[in-house]
Protein backbone atom coordinates (compact mmCIF):
# COMPACT_ATOMS: atom_id res chain seq x y z
CA UNK A 1 0.00 0.00 0.00
CA UNK A 2 1.35 3.13 -1.09
CA UNK A 3 1.21 5.86 1.64
CA UNK A 4 0.52 9.39 0.04
CA UNK A 5 -2.64 10.19 0.70
CA UNK A 6 -3.33 7.49 3.60
CA UNK A 7 -4.59 7.79 6.74
CA UNK A 8 -2.40 5.85 9.23
CA UNK A 9 -1.80 5.44 12.80
CA UNK A 10 1.52 4.94 14.26
CA UNK A 11 1.87 3.81 17.80
CA UNK A 12 5.25 5.10 20.23
CA UNK A 13 5.27 8.29 17.69
CA UNK A 14 6.61 10.55 20.75
CA UNK A 15 10.21 9.09 20.42
CA UNK A 16 12.81 7.31 18.81
CA UNK A 17 11.56 4.68 15.53
CA UNK A 18 8.03 6.12 16.17
CA UNK A 19 8.53 9.63 15.86
CA UNK A 20 10.52 8.69 12.54
CA UNK A 21 8.32 6.57 11.27
CA UNK A 22 5.73 9.61 11.88
CA UNK A 23 8.07 12.06 10.11
CA UNK A 24 8.70 9.93 7.32
CA UNK A 25 5.10 9.07 6.59
CA UNK A 26 4.26 12.76 6.74
CA UNK A 27 7.28 13.87 4.65
CA UNK A 28 5.70 11.40 1.92
CA UNK A 29 2.16 12.77 2.07
CA UNK A 30 0.92 10.58 4.46
CA UNK A 31 -2.02 11.99 7.24
CA UNK A 32 -0.71 10.88 10.53
CA UNK A 33 -2.25 10.16 14.07
CA UNK A 34 0.58 9.88 16.30
CA UNK A 35 -0.24 7.50 19.50
CA UNK A 36 1.74 7.76 22.84
CA UNK A 37 1.69 7.60 26.63
CA UNK A 38 3.97 10.58 26.61
CA UNK A 39 2.24 13.63 26.03
CA UNK A 40 5.24 15.58 25.98
CA UNK A 41 6.78 13.47 23.04
CA UNK A 42 4.44 13.67 20.93
CA UNK A 43 4.63 17.51 21.17
CA UNK A 44 8.23 17.28 20.27
CA UNK A 45 7.26 15.20 17.12
CA UNK A 46 4.73 17.44 15.85
CA UNK A 47 7.08 20.71 16.44
CA UNK A 48 9.88 18.65 14.26
CA UNK A 49 7.35 18.12 11.74
CA UNK A 50 7.06 21.66 11.52
CA UNK A 51 3.02 21.52 12.70
CA UNK A 52 1.97 19.88 9.86
CA UNK A 53 -1.35 20.15 9.80
CA UNK A 54 -1.62 16.43 8.61
CA UNK A 55 -0.91 15.15 11.53
CA UNK A 56 -2.82 14.61 15.04
CA UNK A 57 -1.81 13.75 18.65
CA UNK A 58 -3.33 11.28 20.72
CA UNK A 59 -2.49 10.31 24.23
CA UNK A 60 -3.48 7.14 24.75
CA UNK A 61 -2.21 4.38 26.85
CA UNK A 62 -2.18 1.47 24.51
CA UNK A 63 -2.38 -1.46 27.40
CA UNK A 64 -5.82 0.41 28.53
CA UNK A 65 -8.45 -1.67 25.91
CA UNK A 66 -11.09 0.86 26.74
CA UNK A 67 -8.76 3.97 25.84
CA UNK A 68 -7.59 2.21 22.64
CA UNK A 69 -11.71 1.33 21.68
CA UNK A 70 -12.17 5.56 21.86
CA UNK A 71 -9.14 6.02 20.11
CA UNK A 72 -10.51 4.78 16.96
CA UNK A 73 -13.53 7.28 16.92
CA UNK A 74 -11.14 10.37 17.61
CA UNK A 75 -8.82 9.55 14.43
CA UNK A 76 -11.90 8.75 12.11
CA UNK A 77 -13.08 12.72 13.78
CA UNK A 78 -9.83 13.81 13.01
CA UNK A 79 -9.39 12.00 9.47
CA UNK A 80 -12.36 10.79 8.12
CA UNK A 81 -10.96 6.97 7.67
CA UNK A 82 -8.16 4.44 8.47
CA UNK A 83 -6.22 3.11 5.98
CA UNK A 84 -3.01 1.65 7.96
CA UNK A 85 -1.77 0.93 11.35
CA UNK A 86 1.70 0.69 12.37
CA UNK A 87 1.88 -0.97 15.81
CA UNK A 88 5.81 0.05 17.00
CA UNK A 89 5.43 1.17 20.49
CA UNK A 90 7.39 -1.23 22.88
CA UNK A 91 9.40 -1.58 25.82
CA UNK A 92 12.54 -3.95 26.74
CA UNK A 93 13.13 -5.38 30.17
CA UNK A 94 16.17 -5.47 32.74
CA UNK A 95 18.59 -8.26 31.29
CA UNK A 96 18.09 -10.49 34.08
CA UNK A 97 17.01 -14.39 34.03
CA UNK A 98 13.44 -15.34 34.02
CA UNK A 99 13.70 -16.53 38.22
CA UNK A 100 14.81 -12.74 38.92
CA UNK A 101 12.54 -10.94 36.86
CA UNK A 102 9.55 -9.32 38.97
CA UNK A 103 5.54 -10.04 38.15
CA UNK A 104 5.08 -6.52 37.89
CA UNK A 105 7.72 -6.27 34.89
CA UNK A 106 6.44 -9.27 33.55
CA UNK A 107 2.84 -7.65 33.31
CA UNK A 108 3.92 -4.60 32.02
CA UNK A 109 5.76 -6.27 29.24
CA UNK A 110 3.20 -8.65 27.67
CA UNK A 111 0.66 -5.71 28.15
CA UNK A 112 2.53 -3.05 26.14
CA UNK A 113 4.26 -5.40 23.78
CA UNK A 114 1.70 -7.65 23.03
CA UNK A 115 -1.66 -6.78 24.32
CA UNK A 116 -0.92 -3.39 22.84
CA UNK A 117 -0.51 -4.87 19.92
CA UNK A 118 -3.64 -6.88 19.97
CA UNK A 119 -5.73 -4.09 21.48
CA UNK A 120 -4.91 -1.91 18.73
CA UNK A 121 -5.59 -4.44 15.93
CA UNK A 122 -8.69 -5.65 16.58
CA UNK A 123 -10.18 -2.28 17.31
CA UNK A 124 -8.89 -1.01 14.14
CA UNK A 125 -9.22 -3.37 11.62
CA UNK A 126 -13.22 -3.19 11.16
CA UNK A 127 -12.52 0.27 10.46
CA UNK A 128 -9.25 -1.20 8.30
CA UNK A 129 -11.82 -3.09 6.21
CA UNK A 130 -14.00 -0.74 5.00
CA UNK A 131 -11.16 0.51 3.39
CA UNK A 132 -10.27 -0.29 -0.72
CA UNK A 133 -6.98 -1.17 0.37
CA UNK A 134 -5.03 -0.90 4.42
CA UNK A 135 -2.55 -2.26 6.01
CA UNK A 136 -1.60 -3.95 9.33
CA UNK A 137 1.91 -3.85 9.96
CA UNK A 138 3.32 -5.15 13.67
CA UNK A 139 7.05 -4.38 15.02
CA UNK A 140 8.18 -7.66 16.40
CA UNK A 141 12.18 -8.16 17.28
CA UNK A 142 15.21 -9.76 16.62
CA UNK A 143 14.67 -11.34 20.02
CA UNK A 144 11.23 -12.74 18.94
CA UNK A 145 12.54 -15.85 16.67
CA UNK A 146 15.54 -16.50 18.85
CA UNK A 147 16.26 -16.51 22.67
CA UNK A 148 18.47 -13.44 24.07
CA UNK A 149 19.61 -14.50 27.40
CA UNK A 150 18.57 -12.20 30.15
CA UNK A 151 15.55 -11.29 27.68
CA UNK A 152 13.38 -13.61 28.12
CA UNK A 153 10.11 -12.88 28.46
CA UNK A 154 10.61 -9.35 25.92
CA UNK A 155 11.47 -11.99 23.37
CA UNK A 156 7.97 -14.12 24.54
CA UNK A 157 6.52 -11.23 23.93
CA UNK A 158 7.77 -10.38 20.67
CA UNK A 159 7.23 -13.80 19.44
CA UNK A 160 3.87 -13.71 20.55
CA UNK A 161 3.70 -10.61 18.02
CA UNK A 162 5.39 -12.22 15.15
CA UNK A 163 3.05 -15.36 14.88
CA UNK A 164 -0.02 -13.57 16.00
CA UNK A 165 1.01 -11.50 12.33
CA UNK A 166 1.75 -14.25 10.26
CA UNK A 167 -1.51 -15.80 11.07
CA UNK A 168 -3.07 -12.74 10.72
CA UNK A 169 -1.77 -12.53 6.98
CA UNK A 170 -2.95 -16.08 6.65
CA UNK A 171 -6.31 -15.18 7.86
CA UNK A 172 -6.63 -11.97 5.56
CA UNK A 173 -5.29 -13.47 2.71
CA UNK A 174 -8.54 -13.17 0.73
CA UNK A 175 -9.44 -9.24 2.01
CA UNK A 176 -8.53 -5.34 1.30
CA UNK A 177 -6.06 -5.92 4.27
CA UNK A 178 -2.21 -6.50 3.76
CA UNK A 179 -0.42 -8.02 6.99
CA UNK A 180 3.41 -7.14 7.77
CA UNK A 181 5.72 -8.13 10.43
CA UNK A 182 9.01 -6.53 10.85
CA UNK A 183 11.83 -8.02 12.34
CA UNK A 184 14.49 -5.47 13.48
CA UNK A 185 18.01 -6.10 15.12
CA UNK A 186 19.66 -3.65 17.07
CA UNK A 187 18.69 0.26 16.53
CA UNK A 188 20.09 2.97 18.38
CA UNK A 189 17.31 4.25 20.52
CA UNK A 190 15.92 5.27 23.76
CA UNK A 191 14.00 1.78 24.48
CA UNK A 192 16.12 1.27 28.00
CA UNK A 193 15.12 4.76 29.08
CA UNK A 194 11.45 4.35 27.77
CA UNK A 195 11.90 1.22 29.64
CA UNK A 196 12.63 2.66 32.93
CA UNK A 197 15.60 0.40 32.90
CA UNK A 198 18.87 2.41 34.28
CA UNK A 199 21.98 1.42 32.35
CA UNK A 200 25.27 1.91 31.97
CA UNK A 201 24.97 5.53 29.68
CA UNK A 202 28.27 5.67 28.33
CA UNK A 203 28.69 2.28 27.48
CA UNK A 204 25.11 2.49 25.50
CA UNK A 205 26.61 5.58 23.68
CA UNK A 206 30.21 3.77 22.66
CA UNK A 207 28.25 0.97 21.56
CA UNK A 208 26.18 3.10 19.32
CA UNK A 209 29.44 4.69 18.37
CA UNK A 210 30.85 2.17 17.11
CA UNK A 211 28.51 -0.60 15.83
CA UNK A 212 28.80 -1.03 12.22
CA UNK A 213 25.64 -3.24 12.14
CA UNK A 214 23.36 -1.23 14.35
CA UNK A 215 20.74 0.90 12.61
CA UNK A 216 19.75 4.73 12.90
CA UNK A 217 15.91 5.18 13.95
CA UNK A 218 15.95 6.95 10.31
CA UNK A 219 16.71 3.95 8.21
CA UNK A 220 14.77 1.58 10.66
CA UNK A 221 11.57 4.00 9.74
CA UNK A 222 12.18 4.45 6.38
CA UNK A 223 12.61 0.46 5.51
CA UNK A 224 9.66 0.09 7.99
CA UNK A 225 7.81 1.57 5.82
CA UNK A 226 9.31 0.08 2.67
CA UNK A 227 7.98 -3.03 3.80
CA UNK A 228 4.48 -1.49 3.91
CA UNK A 229 4.49 0.03 0.45
CA UNK A 230 5.84 -3.13 -1.11
CA UNK A 231 3.20 -5.41 0.78
CA UNK A 232 5.88 -7.77 2.39
CA UNK A 233 4.41 -10.37 5.12
CA UNK A 234 7.74 -10.04 6.65
CA UNK A 235 10.84 -7.89 6.90
CA UNK A 236 14.59 -9.00 8.58
CA UNK A 237 16.28 -5.08 8.66
CA UNK A 238 19.39 -4.39 9.69
CA UNK A 239 22.18 -7.11 9.11
CA UNK A 240 22.32 -8.63 12.74
CA UNK A 241 18.65 -9.34 12.24
CA UNK A 242 19.50 -11.11 8.70
CA UNK A 243 22.79 -12.54 10.24
CA UNK A 244 21.03 -14.27 13.23
CA UNK A 245 17.84 -15.12 11.55
CA UNK A 246 20.28 -17.15 9.14
CA UNK A 247 22.41 -18.68 11.71
CA UNK A 248 19.87 -19.85 14.24
CA UNK A 249 18.20 -21.57 11.09
CA UNK A 250 21.27 -23.69 10.32
CA UNK A 251 22.28 -24.18 14.09
CA UNK A 252 19.59 -22.49 17.62
CA UNK A 253 22.27 -23.80 19.55
CA UNK A 254 25.55 -21.97 18.21
CA UNK A 255 23.26 -18.63 18.09
CA UNK A 256 22.25 -18.78 21.50
CA UNK A 257 25.98 -19.35 22.48
CA UNK A 258 26.94 -16.12 20.20
CA UNK A 259 24.70 -13.98 20.88
CA UNK A 260 25.34 -14.86 24.85
CA UNK A 261 28.93 -14.04 24.11
CA UNK A 262 27.89 -11.11 22.47
CA UNK A 263 26.15 -10.08 25.58
CA UNK A 264 28.89 -10.66 27.45
CA UNK A 265 31.30 -8.06 26.16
Amino acid sequence: MKVNGKVIVVTGGGNGMGRQITLQLLEKGAHVAAVDVNMKGLEETRDLAGNDRNLTLHQVDITDKEQVQNLVAKVIRAHGVVDGIINNAGIIQPFINVSDVSDEIIDRIMNVNFYGTLYMVRAFLPELLKRPEAHVLNVSSMGGFFPVPGQSIYGASKAAVKLMTEGMAAELKDTNVSVSVVIPGGIATDIKKNSNIVSDTSKDEKTKENSKIILTPEKAASLIIETMEKNLTIAYIGKDSKLMNGLYKLSPKFAGYLIGKVLQH
